[in-house]
Order: C-alpha cells, then sequence, then structure tokens
C-alpha cells in the first residue's frame, strides 16, 4: 500500500461563505511546522499544493522552500480562481463553477499561478488539485497543456448541488484522457480516499437517486456521506473511520491512500470546526495515531503525488471520458 499525503497551502477566510480576490492573509501556512513530524518520525513526505496568494508572499515562501529542501516534500499548484488573477467581471457569484469560467480567462490564471511558482519557488510543478475539487471538463483539458500529469481533483461519494458528480468515481488511482484526439496526453488521477461500507450500494444510491428530486437526492448523497461511508481525512472523520476506510481499502484491493487536508485548519480559529489550540492539537494527535496503526498493520509506503504518478502501471476508467455527463451545471 502506498500513502500520498495532500495537503492544500492555501489563504485564510475559505471558510466563511465569502471568497474574495483579496484574501485576509496566509499566516496559517507557518503552522505547517506542527506536520514535520509525518516526515521525520516515520519518513513520509507531504505534497503541497499551493495556491497563487501563498507562492506570492515571501513568508510562505521560506516556510515552503524549508520542507521542500528539508523534509523532500513536492511543492504542486493549487488554483483558488476567484482569487488569481486576472479577474473579470462576469454575471454570477462567487466561487463560479470553473465550466462556466470564459477558457481564455481560465488559462490566464493558470498562468499566473504557474509562474508564480516557478518565479517565486523554482518549481515547475506537475501534480494539480482544482479549488472547491472543482474539476470540469474545461480544466481536465488545460492540464497536459501546462504540464501537469497527476490531479488529485475528485472526492468519491461526493456529489455537488449545480456542480461535480463524483459519487461513482473509483477510489484509486486511475488513469484518464482528457482530449482522446491525442492519447499520449494522459492524465492519472488520484482521488482522494473515501470508501463505501458496503462495496455494491453507492451504485444502487445513485439509481434511485436519480428519480427523485433535486432536494430529496442532495439530501440522499449527503446523507450516504456521512452514515454509510468511511475516509482517512483527518478534519472529516474520526480516527475509527480513518482506520475501517484504510482496512476496506485494502481489502478490496486498493493501492493507495490519499489523505487530504487543508493548511488553514492547522491554525486555531481559521476553521470554525478547530477554533482553539485544543482542538487543532487533537487534529494533529489524530494524524499520529492514524499513522502509527497504519504503519503497524502495513507495509506501507509514503510517495508525494509525482512519485505516484512515476510507480507502477495504472487502469484507465471512463470516470474521466464521462465527465461532461457527470457535471451537473445550472
Amino acid at each position: 500500500m502506498r500513502l500520498v499525503i495532500s495537503i492544500d497551502v492555501e489563504e485564510e477566510g475559505l471558510f466563511s461563505g465569502r471568497y474574495l480576490r483579496t484574501p485576509p492573509g496566509v499566516e496559517n501556512v507557518r503552522e505547517l511546522r506542527r506536520l514535520e513530524f509525518i516526515t521525520s518520525e516515520f519518513g513520509f513526505p507531504l505534497t503541497l499544493l499551493t495556491t497563487y496568494r501563498v507562492a506570492v508572499s515571501p513568508p510562505c515562501q521560506e516556510i515552503l522552500q524549508y520542507f521542500h529542501d528539508f523534509f523532500r516534500a513536492e511543492i504542486g499548484a493549487h488554483l483558488h480562481h476567484w482569487s488569481t488573477p486576472p479577474f473579470q467581471i462576469l454575471p454570477y457569484s462567487e466561487p463560479i463553477r470553473s465550466d462556466l469560467l470564459p477558457l481564455p480567462l481560465l488559462e490566464a490564471k493558470f498562468e499566473t499561478l504557474l509562474a508564480s511558482l516557478q518565479d517565486n519557488l523554482g518549481v515547475v510543478p506537475q501534480a494539480f488539485r482544482m479549488g472547491r475539487f472543482d474539476i470540469g471538463e474545461m480544466v481536465f483539458k488545460l492540464l497536459p497543456k501546462f504540464g501537469l500529469n497527476v490531479d488529485s481533483s475528485v472526492v468519491p461519494l461526493q456529489r455537488i448541488s449545480g456542480g461535480q458528480d463524483h459519487f461513482l468515481a473509483p477510489a484509486d488511482p486511475f488513469r484518464c484522457l482528457p482530449d482522446p484526439s491525442r492519447p499520449d496526453n494522459s492524465i492519472l488521477e488520484v482521488p482522494l480516499t473515501i470508501v463505501p461500507v458496503a462495496s455494491t450500494t453507492p451504485q444502487l444510491i445513485h439509481q434511485l437517486a436519480s428519480n427523485i428530486s433535486e432536494r430529496n437526492r442532495n439530501a440522499v448523497f449527503t446523507g450516504f456521506r456521512y452514515i454509510a461511508s468511511a475516509g482517512i481525512h483527518p478534519a472529516w472523520f474520526p480516527l475509527p473511520s480513518m482506520k475501517l476506510a484504510a482496512r476496506l481499502h485494502r481489502s478490496r484491493s486498493g493501492r493507495v491512500l490519499n489523505m487530504f487536508l487543508h493548511s488553514s485548519e492547522l491554525k486555531p480559529g481559521a476553521s470554525p470546526s478547530f477554533p482553539t489550540e485544543r482542538a487543532v492539537n487533537s487534529l494533529v494527535d489524530r494524524i499520529r495515531k492514524f499513522l502509527s496503526w497504519l504503519v503497524r498493520t502495513g507495509p506501507v509506503e509514503g510517495v508525494t503525488l509525482c512519485q505516484l504518478c512515476a510507480k507502477g502501471s495504472w487502469g484507465k476508467s471512463n470516470f474521466c471520458e464521462e465527465l461532461k455527463k457527470h457535471t451537473d451545471i445550472n
């Protein structure tokens, strides 16, 4: 089993329901130091998926360089299109769905993000995650153009009303072709690890929900996520659920675990779920206990997203090819 620990390194203010062009700050990035033990004690490297606002901050640059140089962290790209220039007035409220953005504007935002990472951190990223997991058809098609050959924007068992439907996405990595006319430009998709407790139920639930009202459909999908699934993401799931998800995925011949976290969840008060130092310490302790358990029940190898892309062969899935059908743009 291989383990990826992918962290969205981003600005504050994202859990307030407001998506500002100029965020309130990036002070949370210094709290990444709380996670040094993941590499120093367990030997697992981090994948730091970094936004534009973080990349242009000199204090954040020092922290990211520190993790890159001393802890073998990989620095990837994380696009928050609402706060990445250039900007254009559009007839939608933020955050605008990625497939509603004009293609030239979306391309320009990619260029800004990637240039900021190269100019300020000296990296040419190959790994990517879309903000709010809003990976639509247009974003997928742009990834090869910008040299991004591994993505981690798919969340199995999640359906967003008016947005992406990833409910039936595979839990293990898979290859997909953003553009069928260019078979050489395949992307490795590495979903977050969220699995159903009963492996056959997602297809049945998805089929049944297609015949009910939108409101009830959303309630069914949300209820399933909280009641009948398990994941290894410490901000979303308790420790017993994290262990259950790893056990289930391994028993179903899963090859990769992909743990996810926001950097802002490490700063007390930057996330409603972690308002105090005690709450953040509990989150970090949950990570330590899970990794300790995972090593004991192993074997497990820690890799970054790009390292995973270079290891082994990965089968194709029709999920990417049917991405347009899986997108519900209102």
